[in-house]
């Protein structure tokens, strides 16, 4: 069975990674925590995550069905409910993203 840990919270990592400064104020330089790019980068990192998700667990899956001693069924199930949530997470952004352009394009100028 996996080893399963919480890890504790990082307020500082997560305010850094939001763009934000130590008092909750937006950051006028760029972001130091995080990767540069902005959300083009964010989504394609996102995607990408999203794609390895749903290869390791296909390959579990694959593993599991050859009869491999070392791949268990929990830590398979496991795989395909973590890629699955990613998969929908991403359809909703997608579709908001989507939704939005729109509202966009049919607003009166």
């Amino acid at each position: 069975m996996n080893d399963l840990r919480i890890k504790p919270f990082d307020f500082a990592a997560a305010v850094a990674r939001a763009g934000l400064r130590p008092d909750g104020m937006p950051r006028t330089e760029g972001p130091t925590g995080a990767p540069g790019g902005g959300f083009r980068t964010a989504m394609d990192t996102a995607l990408k995550e999203v794609s390895r998700s749903q290869f390791e667990a296909g390959r579990l899956q694959r593993e599991l069905t050859l009869g491999n001693p070392t791949v268990s069924l929990e830590d398979t199930m496991m795989a395909m409910q973590k890629s699955q949530i990613g998969f929908q997470a991403t359809l909703q952004v997608r579709n908001r993203l989507a939704q939005a352009y729109s509202d966009i394009m049919n607003m009166q100028v």
